[in-house]
């Protein structure tokens, strides 16, 4: 077949799905968080990363080689995801800002949803009150980020339900797959829109032992856990494609799967006990940089495209893209009608399909607090409060080499037209305020190539009284070690076994607690609890389960009873040595309590 009747063909192929309302094509937007730019298998970076759904996903359209978030953070980039606007445009430029201006703006789904959409929600939201999805365009909301009830008004079977909080019943990645699998089977003969955010990698680090144990052998615990939290978002997307499949809507569903924006490595990428704040596990490499930084490393992310039928498959595409362009390629397909201004992303289907070779963009231009950034071509300027970087992409991905002072020239006019985007923000102008001390840290390590400031090390022997675990130690003495910390029984010879405690709690029961650990002696482990108005810990608030002594990690589920708020706890272990890999005790009104928050 003839190149030129081949994008003939493909031409009149799409009309068909935007001419007239009979026949809308479906859209799925997979979003991560998080997730850095190295972590798909079909990148090619390492080989311990196994995303064989993605993978399969990259392989039937396009792996986008230079896709880019709108920010190097949660809330800006979602606003622009969901809007099709940079975020500086309606005043969401940063974590922590006004939702006032996304609230006035319009989101894909509602300008879907007006054409005859069905459109849902799952997962991390961000921007406002989960309950309230529903006034942006949401029919349906599913919106599950961890492991305790969420807003939700379909169960996990699709059902319709009242908008309320609803308690967990799987993990949450996959409780968000099989939510977006039922409503396709339930919507099979209707146009939808699915968002189906997964809050994975992001922190606290939560994957269950079924995804853990897909990544054995030697390695970082916090890489191990990102490795397999992603392990489960890749799940979700084979059984939602697999659905889609089971009724022939393949051919019928544009579906992108894109980062929000690069992996938090805090630097030293510190491999600390429990699942909180922290380097999430996820890697950027080869890239410059972590979450927080306009350097390739903070807001290029992973980006797939398939629409098999339309999109030919097997491309890896290397002009820029931006997440911007998913609400104009949804608006394209789907024959909406925009007024200039409306979006400021570019409909992608024209050059995925080959009817155009030029570049989607002229220029990808960013603004995030301090910094400011503009990518023309293989150029990219970067600001950082009064700093300057110049790199060449085509030979320097890895931004290792600041041309400012040999290529003045290309500086100046990359500056004119960034200067000239940032005039139409709000507010105006070029980021030009002093950076946080932390983005100096940052600037410093990657792009200066300054020593990283020293960690300071805790001792062993008083770890228990550090803030990163808020747990002490009674009969015996713990230690930071590789894979959480270690309880070791101590040499008085009394036959009390040693325990953990945390008070100052203030959670409702029930609440469940799930804790891994392994022991060098058989035993017993037992929670103990006093309620709000105890004096003392009494025999009948205490549950117990048997332990073996074995060097392979142990699961353990209890579950404390309702009733009156627990506000101190403590976890008995056998004597001897035993290993914490992490504790959870999840209740419904407070976020869940960990080994490190």
């Amino acid at each position: 077949m003839k190149p030129s009747f081949l994008i003939f063909s493909l031409v009149i192929t799409v009309a068909t799905f935007v001419r007239g309302d009979e026949v809308r094509p479906n859209i799925v937007v997979f979003y991560t968080d998080d997730h850095g730019y190295a972590d798909l298998s079909c990148q090619g970076v390492f080989d311990d990363v196994k995303t064989p759904n993605v993978d399969a996903l990259a392989r039937s359209g396009v792996l986008a080689r230079n896709g880019y978030s709108t920010a190097p953070q949660c809330v800006p980039s979602r606003a622009g995801l969901l809007i099709g606007k940079f975020q500086s445009r309606f005043g969401v430029e940063a974590n922590g800002q006004s939702l006032d201006g996304f609230d006035r703006e319009l989101t894909i789904a509602e300008r879907l949803q007006s054409v005859g959409y069905i459109t849902a929600q799952f997962g991390k939201w961000h921007l406002g009150v989960g309950s309230k999805i529903t006034e942006h365009g949401f029919k349906h909301v599913f919106n599950q980020n961890a492991q305790r009830p969420f807003a939700a008004n379909i169960t996990l079977d699709g059902a319709d339900r009242e908008m309320s909080n609803l308690p967990p019943t799987m993990y949450h990645v996959d409780g968000c797959s099989k939510a977006a699998a039922a409503v396709i089977e339930r919507y099979k003969d209707e146009p939808f829109f699915l968002y189906v955010a997964y809050r994975a990698p992001h922190v606290p680090l939560d994957a269950p032992l079924k995804y853990l144990d897909r990544f054995p052998g030697k390695m970082p615990e916090r890489r191990r856990q990102a490795l397999a939290m992603l392990s489960a978002v890749d799940d979700g997307v084979g059984l939602i494609t697999n659905t889609l499949a089971k009724h022939n809507l393949t051919e019928k569903t544009l579906i992108f799967y894109i980062g929000d924006n690069g992996a938090p490595l805090k630097i030293h990428k510190r491999d600390t006990p429990g699942g909180g704040p922290g380097w999430d596990g996820s890697l950027n490499d080869p890239l410059n940089g972590e979450k927080g930084m306009l350097s390739e490393g903070g807001m290029h992310v992973p980006f797939v495209i398939a629409w098999p039928g339309i999109i030919p498959g097997g491309q890896i595409y290397d002009h820029p893209v931006s997440s911007l362009d998913v609400a104009a390629t949804a608006a394209g397909i789907a024959n909406l009608e925009t007024r200039p201004g409306d979006l400021d992303g570019v409909n992608l289907l024209p050059y995925l399909s080959g009817q155009l070779r030029t570049p989607p963009h002229d220029a990808l231009m960013w603004r995030w607090t301090a910094q400011s950034a503009i990518r023309e071509s293989d150029w990219k300027l970067l600001r950082g409060g009064d700093r300057e970087y110049l790199y060449d992409l085509s030979n320097d991905i890895e931004e290792q080499h600041n041309v400012l002072r040999t290529h003045p020239e290309i500086a100046t006019r990359l500056r004119g037209k960034l200067s000239a985007w940032a005039r139409e923000l709000t507010p105006p102008g070029l980021a030009t305020q002093e950076m946080s001390k932390a983005a100096s840290d940052y600037f410093d390590f990657y792009l200066d190539g300054k020593p990283a400031t020293q960690i300071q090390r805790k001792s062993e022997s008083t770890l228990s009284n550090q803030s990163d675990v808020p747990w002490l130690v009674r009969g015996g003495e713990m230690k930071s070690v590789a894979t959480g910390v270690q309880i070791t029984a101590g040499k008085s010879g009394k036959k009390q076994k040693p325990f953990i405690t945390r008070s100052g709690l203030n959670l409702l029961g029930p609440v469940k607690a799930n804790v891994v650990l392994k022991t060098d002696t058989p035993g017993e482990l037992s929670i103990t609890w006093r309620n709000l108005g105890d004096k003392d810990f009494t025999p009948d608030k205490r549950v117990s389960v048997a332990l073996s002594n074995s060097e392979d990690w142990q699961n353990v589920a209890l579950q404390l009873p309702g009733g009156t708020k627990i506000i101190h706890v403590r976890l008995q272990v056998p004597g001897g040595i035993t290993t914490i890999k992490s504790i959870e005790l999840h209740s419904a009104n407070a976020k869940p309590v960990t080994l490190t928050e």
